[in-house]
């Protein structure tokens, strides 16, 4: 479950290209009066003819991701219930078709299909891990489709049919490594799960590392799901590490930590610094096994903003005052209203007037104010270090100096020549 095989990969694209060809989902003409069939017209399926406009939602409602999200998918159902509420997008209420990810690349690349091509989507909302986006993007790119992907991710990645509404590389993981590095970290280990994501974040992370006297003792890998990490552990109590960097993704968390803490380490001897770890995660993990761990985010439940108190409030009166906002669901949050500016801004739902139109799109987030790179589809966002509190929620430590210009390709970083 962990990767996607080439083969499907390469059927996918395949079946992406032939509906491409058959004119669905090849581009959206907002003037189209379609009937929202996927008929060989030459023309969008999508249907923008009546007082209302389709939009998908994709997310892991089951499935190791599941515990990560599902908070994903209630805010984008918030966004959508005060857009609608607020008059709509261009006058038009927003429809929402939602799918079940279920934590495998195959099937998000097949519910990304279907939603494109059948259900006649505008835009599709949703995914998490880097394997379920690689899986998707032939989908979207072959079909000329928009998917909003909402969490940080390795970087190395830049598509016109993609917006990435979270962390790239040097807004979360140099950031993350700066700080340690403050810090007086010579010795990191890494822990990551068996994909996409982490292979190439420590890749970059081995790569900052050398180009600043930071030796890298261990690096250890487990598939998604895995729920023994004895072996690991035991490996990172003996390797004279004095920090570690985790980029383990969905309830594998839960048994890394409780092994760590039965293993006798802890956060101020040995921190760890985690980057798929928010507010949810922790009341899975269990806040005594990650109480002082250390995180590294753009947005916590905690920002100080009038935005954020008024989101923060919201979401609890509409899921509960035990529900906890954090990092990629704010994102998701914020790329239902990035894409709202970016028609409204385009007078239209049309992929390449949208895509003409997004740079310098901008909105007042939760996070903080938010803007699109038109050339990349990255946002502008604040990196933040955070510490998790006992009462399980995570304080800032440090933050930037404002908003850092996304860099998905470290163009601007020596140090990373030849990674891409």
């Amino acid at each position: 479950m962990t990767r996607t095989s080439t083969r499907a990969l390469a059927l996918t694209a395949a079946l992406a290209t032939t509906v491409g060809l058959a004119g669905c989902g090849a581009k959206t003409d907002s003037s189209a009066g379609s009937s929202g069939s996927a008929a060989a017209t030459g023309s969008s399926c999508v249907d923008t003819s009546g007082d209302s406009i389709k939009i998908g939602f994709l997310n892991s409602l089951s499935g190791t991701m599941a515990i990560s999200e599902q908070t994903v998918r209630d805010s984008l159902d918030m966004a959508a219930d005060e857009i609608n509420a607020a008059g709509g997008v261009m006058g038009k209420q927003l429809k929402v078709v939602a799918e079940d990810g279920a934590s495998e690349p195959t099937v998000f690349a097949e519910k990304a299909e279907k939603l494109i091509t059948s259900d006649c989507v505008a835009a599709v909302f949703g995914g998490w891990t880097s394997s379920s986006r690689k899986a998707m993007l032939p989908v979207f790119e072959s079909n000329d489709a928009l998917l909003f992907y909402p969490v940080q991710y390795e970087g190395l990645e830049a598509s016109k049919n993609i917006f990435y509404t979270g962390a790239t590389t040097n807004q979360q993981i140099i950031p993350a490594m700066d700080y340690l590095k403050e810090k007086g970290a010579k010795k990191v280990f890494l822990v990551g799960s068996d994909y996409v994501f982490p292979r190439t974040a420590n890749k970059e992370i081995d790569a900052y590392a050398k180009a600043n006297g930071i030796e890298i003792v261990g690096e250890e890998y487990a598939p998604l799901g895995h729920t023994d990490f004895s072996t690991i552990v035991n490996k990172l109590k003996g390797s004279g590490a004095d920090a570690v960097f985790n980029t383990l993704n969905g309830d594998s968390n839960v048994a890394f930590f409780k092994e760590y803490k039965n293993a006798g380490l802890k956060a101020d001897s040995l921190p760890v610094v985690s980057v798929s770890i928010a507010e949810e995660e922790v009341g899975g993990i269990g806040v005594d096994n990650v109480e002082g761990q250390l995180t590294a985010w753009n947005y916590y439940e905690t920002v100080d903003s009038p935005e954020n108190k008024k989101f923060v409030a919201d979401f609890k009166a509409k899921y509960g005052d035990d529900r906890v906002t954090s990092d990629p669901m704010e994102a998701a949050y914020t790329s239902l209203y990035l894409w709202k500016g970016m028609v409204e801004k385009a007078k239209s739902f049309a992929v390449p007037d949208i895509q003409a139109a997004a740079g310098g799109v901008s909105f007042d987030a939760p996070e903080g104010k938010v803007t699109v790179n038109g050339e990349n589809h990255h946002i502008a966002k604040t990196a933040l270090i955070g510490k998790i509190a006992a009462d399980g929620l995570i304080y800032t430590e440090w933050s930037s100096d404002g908003p850092i210009e996304p860099d998905p390709f470290l163009k601007g970083y020596d140090w990373a020549a030849g990674l891409s």
